[in-house]
């Protein structure tokens, strides 16, 4: 069993496991830091952004001018934004024989890995999954489709040398892709086969893959991937708090032969309850003061927590009448999708679906008017509801496209106003760098509800795996606080790791197999009761193996039947029979030898040398009719029947 890592970023999960012949993808998350080295996207031209100065290297042809430019003092790419896929070279997709998804977070890759590589493939995920992520994927090609940039620059990575930092630093420009397109995101998901949780999916004939809750977000899971002798489980993006999905299923994680766990909390310090009621506090206090509160985020996910806190908290305080907008041109979709997954729900939640209630508050909140869902801050009825102070939440939470772009453009001179990071992918700094200098004021209060490293190492001791992987990292305190080892995976065994483009050998080899004899020859069977409930036969039978399905069927060639043995030897050698039996042969010049693991017999004045450990005897001879008379001699030591 040997795992392939595809990415360097954990919590953008992308791996491939190999074993009895089948290839699984774990994942194919998207990892988008790259976007934070481009210009934003925005909606309507910007004068400060189409301003900036250019940049060029003093080595650089004249080709290059207009790729870059200056915002004070850092370089951004004008262009439209790149992003890192999964590595390539390491694994051949068509290989691949299905893609296991965990989240709708760690499938944003799926178009790369399946369109124009050959993949066959099934790619395994719940509803949700598939529908949020499809959200997701549309989204950002939404965005990107509707601010087209005349010219796309590339010059620029030949120069990686010659520019200052942080973009000289990058890793891989050259691998960077532009976004897919929607004919590419429908190609992806027509590999799709919807799983429910504890279904059990045939592989190949080989494995079987079972999803099974992670308590995470809407759909989430983990992954159990058993054959009939061995279990490895997959964790990725798994969180044992009480929010809105279905808790974790933890008992069926129990007692793998190997644990794979990756996707753990991005901002290990920082607890998610707290920055909950920071984040709730600092919205408050920002209307409350007339100024306007924007938070750039995802369509779906942490954000139904967002509506129902929030909400709550301005009713006690008297705040109710301030307007909250949600502008994504996904908005109405995820709102509509996050009310009809009941059934992967936390049971509070699905009691509130069974009582004919809303199992989010949204729902009222959009019915009363409080949450106001648009397609654009340019949708029709956006200008004759908009009023302030008020809350807008809108993506993209990299700002670099998206409507949050043209926010950040509008409210940025006003010190009142105020930009809150809830989501814990994109530091917030990076974030506002091209919008400098900025008046605005910026809140950082990350939520990430995945285990942290004391809840992962509390669930590690749990569900006892044989073996652990993680990824390298992880035993690592972040650079931020280097003398935080609380912050790391610090166990009392060493867990297994792995890095980017790194192959690592699992230390899980087959061992026995599963085999069904024919009809016919299981009634042929001759058998010889050794205690009640256990008998014995032998079996002279052709072993046929055929999509990883191994059946004994009866021997129907003559010639092979002729040769088979008219006995079978079985139980342990004696060396001290075997001298005796060699002595009364007449080979009495024989010395023993015990090693670690291995007895040497050397037969001196034959030149013969017989190697026995516990699972094979080798008799080194070069005169074949000796040898022959040394292997009768060596059966007469054992058993048979």
């Amino acid at each position: 069993m040997k795992l392939y890592c595809l990415s360097g970023h954990p919590n953008k999960p992308c791996n491939v496991v190999t074993f009895k012949s089948v290839t699984l993808m774990l994942d194919c998350g998207l990892d988008m830091s790259s976007v934070s080295h481009f210009l934003p996207l925005p909606l309507v031209a910007s004068h400060r952004l189409g301003s900036l100065s250019t940049w060029v290297p003093r080595d650089a042809d004249s080709q290059l001018e207009g790729e870059l430019r200056e915002c004070m003092s850092r370089i951004f790419v004008d262009s439209p934004p790149e992003i890192g896929p999964p590595t390539s070279g390491l694994m051949d997709f068509a290989e691949v024989d299905a893609i296991l998804v965990s989240n709708y977070l760690s499938m944003l890759a799926l178009p790369f890995i399946t369109n124009g590589t050959g993949f066959k493939g099934v790619v395994l995920m719940t509803e949700p999954t598939m529908q949020v992520g499809r959200i997701f994927m549309e989204e950002l090609v939404e965005y990107i489709e509707r601010t087209p940039k005349a010219r796309h620059a590339y010059r620029w990575k030949h120069y990686l040398r010659s520019l200052p930092q942080p973009l000289c630093d990058v890793k891989g420009p050259k691998t960077w892709q532009q976004a897919y397109s929607l004919k590419d995101i429908n190609a992806a998901l027509s590999h799709v086969q919807i799983v429910a949780y504890n279904e059990k999916i045939d592989i190949c004939g080989a494995l079987k893959v079972t999803a099974v809750s992670s308590g995470f977000c809407l759909g989430s899971c983990n992954w159990l991937i058993s054959s009939d002798h061995e279990k490895l489980a997959y964790l990725s993006g798994s969180s044992t708090l009480t929010t809105h999905p279905r808790p974790i299923d933890q008992t069926s994680l129990k007692n793998a032969d190997v644990l794979i766990m990756t996707a753990l909390n991005h901002t290990p310090m920082f607890n998610p309850d707290s920055m909950l009621g920071e984040f709730c506090v600092a919205v408050a206090q920002t209307v409350r003061s007339g100024g306007n509160a924007l938070v750039p985020c995802y369509p779906s996910g942490v954000v139904y927590d967002l509506f129902e806190c929030l909400s709550n908290h301005l009713d006690n305080l008297g705040l109710s009448l301030i307007p909250m907008y949600f502008v994504s041109p996904m908005a109405e979709s995820s709102l509509a999708y996050s009310n009809i997954f009941s059934e992967w729900l936390s049971s509070s939640k699905q009691g509130k679906v069974y009582n004919m209630d809303d199992p989010f508050p949204h729902a009222h909140l959009t019915r009363t008017g409080r949450l106001k869902p648009f397609k654009s801050l340019h949708a029709e009825g956006f200008s004759s509801e908009y009023r302030q102070p008020c809350i807008v939440f809108c993506g993209h939470p990299s700002l670099r496209f998206g409507d949050a772009v043209h926010f950040i453009e509008m409210w940025g001179n006003n010190p009142q106003n105020a930009v809150l990071f809830t989501e814990p992918e994109f530091d917030f700094a990076e974030a506002l760098a091209p919008f400098q200098p900025l008046a605005m004021r910026p809140v950082y209060c990350p939520i990430d509800t995945s285990l942290n490293f004391t809840q992962a190492r509390k669930l590690i001791s749990e569900l006892k795996p044989g073996k652990l992987v993680v990824p390298e990292m992880y035993l690592r305190p972040p650079p931020s606080a280097p003398h935080r080892t609380d912050l790391t995976l610090n166990l009392e065994e060493t867990p297994l790791t792995y890095s980017e483009c790194q192959v690592l050998d699992l230390g899980i080899h087959r061992r026995l197999e599963s085999v069904k004899l024919a009809p016919g020859l299981a009634l042929a069977l001759n058998l010889s009761n050794i205690r009640p409930g256990l008998s014995t036969a032998t079996i002279s039978a052709g072993l046929h193996v055929q999509d990883n399905k191994y059946v004994l069927k009866p021997l129907e060639d003559e010639d092979t039947i002729s040769k088979l043995p008219n006995s079978y030897p079985y139980g342990n050698l004696s060396v001290d029979d075997l001298v005796q039996r060699l002595a009364q042969a007449g080979l009495t010049d024989a010395r023993v030898e015990e090693l670690p693991g291995v007895c040497i017999i050397t037969l001196e004045n034959e030149d013969v040398i017989i190697k026995i450990s516990d699972a094979s005897t080798h008799i080194i001879c070069s005169n074949t009719k000796l040898r022959e008379k040394l292997r009768d001699i060596l059966l007469e030591c054992l058993s048979s029947f």
